[in-house]
């Protein structure tokens, strides 16, 4: 591999990295249209193994808004990030490839916690490993695909 190509491999490992992490932090801060710009026109989620839908990008912007608002609290941890780059002879391609575990604590929406001075200590959290699909665009690197394997959930009943 060429110092070129190295360069440009670990570029776009970044680039694809800080997109995850915009995907993490438009879910927990309910940035919906930030959620969109991450996705490229096609781009589509499948959120079912954790009692979800599965659709394009804008329809699960809207679920996404209506489910987590019963959430106060959100805290999206993205980690073991396993990145594949296509390969096109030799050098990297425009479409990757990302495994990722992650740990999502987040705390029910309910009287005490919607009045601001209530518990605030997570009491739903749900793990499991995604699986995100990318492509290069014009913008730059923009999801075309997230799929969520939901492992385990705990849920603590609501103290008021």
């Amino acid at each position: 591999m060429t110092q070129r190509a190295e360069h440009s491999t670990l570029m776009d490992r970044l680039a694809i990295d800080d997109l995850i992490t915009g995907y993490a932090i438009a879910v927990d801060d309910g940035d919906w249209p930030g959620y969109l710009a991450l996705f490229t026109p096609d781009g589509r989620a499948d959120y079912r193994s954790a009692g979800g839908i599965e659709g394009g990008a804008e329809e699960m912007a809207a679920w996404l808004a209506e489910m987590l608002r019963h959430f106060a609290i959100r805290q999206h941890l993205i980690v073991n990030r396993r990145v594949t780059l296509a390969r096109r002879d030799g050098a990297p391609g425009d479409t990757a490839t990302v495994q990722a575990d992650y740990l999502n604590p987040m705390r029910l929406a309910g009287p005490a916690s919607d009045a601001g001075g209530g518990p605030t200590a997570p009491n739903y959290t749900c793990a499991g490993r995604y699986e995100f699909a990318a492509r290069r665009t014009t913008d730059g690197w923009r999801l075309t695909g997230v799929v969520v394997h939901e492992k385990w959930r705990q849920v603590q009943p609501v103290a008021d």
